[in-house]
């Protein structure tokens, strides 16, 4: 309702400036302002066209709010200070609208998510979790707006971290392909984890390379690059360990994400991109459109480069004889392509603009749909289109910032501008682990780290939170707590309950911050059933959900009972503006899903439940819904209380958090 009113607000002022002053203004600023006295919309725009207009903003303000007259779904217009323009809502019309709800959006655009993309050498830890959180809740965030979305999981098999694994495996421990084949099904039917042994495996190969002399050192790192040769060149028996190893990973991988509800649709995997030769049709059209260029001198002489973002040759010469220095490499003088020349050649294929596809199979069942995996031959012969997508979004952590720009620099010189325009970066800061989650997950802690904010993770060193661990321990805690409260109810109803709990908290705590924030996770602040937490907002669904059990009424049957009565009789007067204040904040879900859409930020969202849990809450405490003795009055409260069930019940499931029945 409020984004339509707004919308609405803004053709009108359109519309008066183009008819009153022949101005032609795109975009008119709207905002919220700060109290309700001041009405539920406010723009400055008087200001801006103060200079133009040369007039003084008040003046300018006047006018306009005298050619707005009156207008359907507001009740009055007026000048506020130097010359704001207020608005005031019907709020009869305001509180219809809101309880009808809106129509579910549709738009025409594909987008593509690609999120997670763990290196599959390890289990998954607590920082691929909100790489995976954000992903998906923006998944969610796009299909509410309508869109198409797929979703995808980069698979790096080829890279320096599987290598690492595979050099452990015939190296450290001296064993077979076969041998890793056997260990991989014996730890399966033995309920052990393959991701679990990797991580240790892994942080073991990590201190090996560094723990001998000076000359061991040197050749163990020779031998970790010659693995990753063998790795890439393929039908090797160290190739068939790392495909072992790395497709068993990943399969742990997605079984681990499962458990929050977050799913897949396509694996794309770096092993295809090299066999099927994605690069080589990249870097044909990236020659052709003059992208690239061969350096003949300076320091990337021999090399393939292409000029990074702002450079301007009669500005930025920084190098012998004119050659640009600062250029980024995309082919080395060896021959050998940077991760960048093979991200670039990917991004073509994910917008249907390399003249390649992958084949398919099979991968992975969820409930509701197949999980597929990119292949090199006899792929299914049906299979859905992936690829050709018309807005990407990589949630990639902001170190991958530089690389990131350099492929959106590549489009833009191939002449694929829209593409660019409708690349994001989709990026985030680490997580971290406060001294004192770091000690109850039984890791020692100096003096000097316990004074710290946060302590760093080091999947190297072997020091982090595996996510399945984490999870467990979340679900183990809130379990505590509910078989103390819910005593009546059965062993499966209490194990879902806390599930919801725990992994509610997760999410929550992960979505809170902004992307540009460092999270440092601790088990007490995101468990607490107080505060901006998952849990305090689940509990708001559960008052609520009880004043309809006690009244034996539904909550749509609640909403459509308000026809009968006359709502404007409780939106009046210092009683009424509460009351007020928690439909308008139902009714703003619409304005948060395209704030979070237009700045990639779901983090706007995770405020906005915290916000209405609150005004429900104190809704809940100061009213006595059920003991109202006047009908009419009492049919509205049971309204308020329906329309906040289902819009937190609905902002919920948009940042991946159920709604319990209990708590």
């Amino acid at each position: 309702m409020y984004l339509a009113l707004q919308k609405q607000l803004g053709d009108h002022l359109r519309a008066i400036l183009k008819e009153k002053y022949s101005l032609e203004i795109e975009s008119i600023p709207i905002e919220i302002p700060p109290e309700l006295k001041f009405g539920e919309l406010s723009t400055p725009i008087a200001f801006e066209l103060a200079r133009k207009l040369r007039k003084a903003p008040k003046v300018i303000a006047q006018e306009i709010v005298a050619a707005l007259g009156t207008r359907a779904g507001f009740s009055s217009f007026e000048v506020a200070g130097a010359g704001y323009i207020n608005a005031r809502l019907d709020r009869a019309a305001g509180v219809a609208a809101i309880a009808a709800g809106s129509p579910s959006p549709k738009s025409p655009l594909h987008a593509m998510v690609e999120h997670t993309s763990i290196n599959p050498n390890k289990a998954a830890h607590v920082g691929h979790l909100r790489n995976a959180i954000l992903g998906d809740t923006f998944v969610r965030l796009l299909r509410a707006a309508g869109q198409k979305v797929d979703v995808q999981n980069y698979i790096d098999n080829t890279g320096v971290q599987v290598a690492d694994v595979v050099v452990g495996f015939l190296h450290l421990e001296g064993m077979t392909a076969a041998q890793v084949r056997e260990l991989v099904g014996e730890l399966k039917s033995r309920g052990e984890r393959i991701d679990y042994y990797c991580w240790d495996l892994y942080a073991k190969t990590s201190q090996w390379y560094e723990q001998g002399t000076e000359e061991e050192n040197a050749a163990r790192k020779k031998l970790r690059y010659a693995t990753l040769h063998e790795i890439e060149e393929g039908n090797n028996e160290t190739a068939e360990v790392a495909e072992l190893i790395s497709t068993a990973v990943l399969r742990r991988h997605l079984e681990t994400m499962l458990r929050l509800d977050i799913e897949y649709d396509f694996l794309p995997r770096e092993s295809e991109i090299l066999a099927l030769k994605f690069w080589d049709a990249a870097f044909e059209q990236l020659k052709q459109t003059g992208v690239l260029y061969f350096e003949t001198e300076g320091k990337n002489k021999g090399c393939w480069v292409m000029t990074r973002p702002g450079y301007i040759p009669d500005q930025n010469e920084d190098g012998p004889k004119g050659t640009n220095e600062d250029a980024k490499v995309i082919v080395r003088s060896n021959g050998t392509v940077t991760y960048v020349g093979k991200d670039i050649a990917y991004h073509l294929w994910k917008f249907g603009l390399l003249g390649k596809d992958f084949e398919y199979k099979p991968f992975f069942t969820y409930p509701s749909h197949e999980c597929w995996i990119s292949t090199v031959e006899n792929g299914a012969k049906h299979h859905p289109q992936f690829g050709g997508a018309q807005a990407i979004y990589n949630v990639i952590d902001a170190r991958q910032s530089d690389p990131q720009a350099n492929v959106i620099q590549a489009l833009r010189g191939m002449g694929h501008v829209d593409q660019a325009n409708r690349y994001v970066h989709f990026s985030y800061e680490m997580v971290a682990l406060t001294p004192r989650c770091a000690e109850e997950l039984g890791y020692t802690v100096s003096d000097e780290d316990k004074a710290r904010p946060y302590i760093e993770v080091s999947g190297r060193k072997g020091f982090g939170v595996k996510a399945d661990d984490l999870i467990d321990k979340l679900i183990a805690a809130t379990r505590v707590e509910v078989e103390a409260r819910q005593t009546g109810r059965d062993e499966a109803e209490r194990e879902q309950i806390a599930k919801q709990i725990a992994i509610g908290a997760l999410r929550y705590f992960m979505l809170k911050f902004t992307r540009n924030s460092v999270i440092a996770f601790d088990f007490k602040d995101a468990l607490s059933f107080e505060g901006e937490t998952g849990p305090y907002i689940q509990y708001a669904v559960v008052r609520a959900r009880n004043i309809f059990r006690k009244a034996g009424l539904a909550p749509g049957a609640a909403l459509a009972e308000l026809i009968k009565i006359d709502a404007a009789t409780y939106l009046s007067g210092d009683a009424g503006e509460d009351l007020w204040a928690l439909w308008l904040r139902a009714g703003r879900r619409g304005l948060v899903l395209d704030q979070c859409i237009t700045t990639s930020e779901p983090a706007y969202l995770a405020k906005h439940a915290f916000q209405l849990a609150q005004e429900f809450n104190n809704f809940y405490h100061k009213h006595h819904i059920l003991n109202e003795e006047d009908p009419a009055r009492k049919t509205f409260l049971l309204a308020t209380a329906a329309v906040a069930l289902r819009e937190l019940i609905d902002v919920l499931s948009w940042l991946g958090i159920e709604s319990p029945e209990a708590m």
